[in-house]
């Protein structure tokens, strides 16, 4: 790829970037582990990948602006709509808008080319181990959300079946599922590489949760006349 398109296609991911669990940082993350996926994946077209790497989640501003609006949909378009404006070929352009429009997981079509099933892989890996909790944990904090919610007995919830959102819920919902989804077997390789780290942060958590819970409320209850 030629650093001049590298170069705009970054500039027009920095200028959609507005932090939080979503950051540039995760970009490229997501950039990093997709060309590691890819070097196991001879038939890989780079330069898609890195494009539709860099591009997204430009669409992040509308959905934020419209919960309605899926973000991965209007990235593609976005995206689509950037890379002929900046002189690229229709068919590059329509590959990169494919691989964008699925990367989302449950918001839409699955991955078709090898392309998008790399980026759809290195996404989700930010999503796993240790980096998938702290990311939750600030996407959920930017919207007030509780780390637990409370079981119908009035124990902390683990999460499980839980209505109500939390991080406990997420984990449960979501961040513990993305394993055994991935396409390509490197992701899926490193997916497993980080799941000690997010299991093992989840139980000590929960077990510190409702131990502290639990004593706590056996005190008072002991105190209260």
């Amino acid at each position: 790829m030629e650093r001049a398109l590298y170069e705009q296609m970054e500039n027009c991911m920095l200028d959609a970037m507005e932090g939080g669990a979503h950051d540039a940082e995760h970009v490229y993350r997501v950039l990093y582990a997709a060309l590691d996926i890819a070097q196991t994946e001879p038939a890989a077209d780079l330069d898609v990948v890195i494009a539709a790497c860099l591009l997204h989640d430009i669409g992040r501003a509308e959905e934020r602006q419209d919960p309605s609006v899926c973000h991965a949909q209007a990235g593609a378009e976005k995206a689509y709509r950037f890379l002929i404006e900046v002189g690229q070929n229709e068919p590059f352009a329509a590959h990169v808008r494919d691989c964008i429009r699925t990367h989302s997981i449950g918001r839409g079509a699955s991955p078709e080319s090898l392309e998008a099933k790399i980026l759809f892989d290195a996404d989700k890996l930010d999503s796993v181990g240790a980096l998938g909790i702290a990311r939750t944990l600030v996407f959920r904090g930017e919207r007030a959300e509780p780390i637990y919610t409370r079981a119908p007995d009035g124990s902390v919830s683990d999460g499980t079946g839980d209505r109500q959102i939390s991080f406990f819920r997420e984990y449960k919902r979501e961040l513990e599922r993305i394993y055994g989804e991935l396409y390509t077997a490197r992701g899926d390789a490193l997916a497993e590489a980080r799941r000690a780290a997010a299991e093992g942060f989840y139980r000590a958590l929960f077990r510190e949760a409702r131990e502290t819970d639990e004593k706590g409320r056996a005190i008072l209850r002991g105190l209260l006349q």
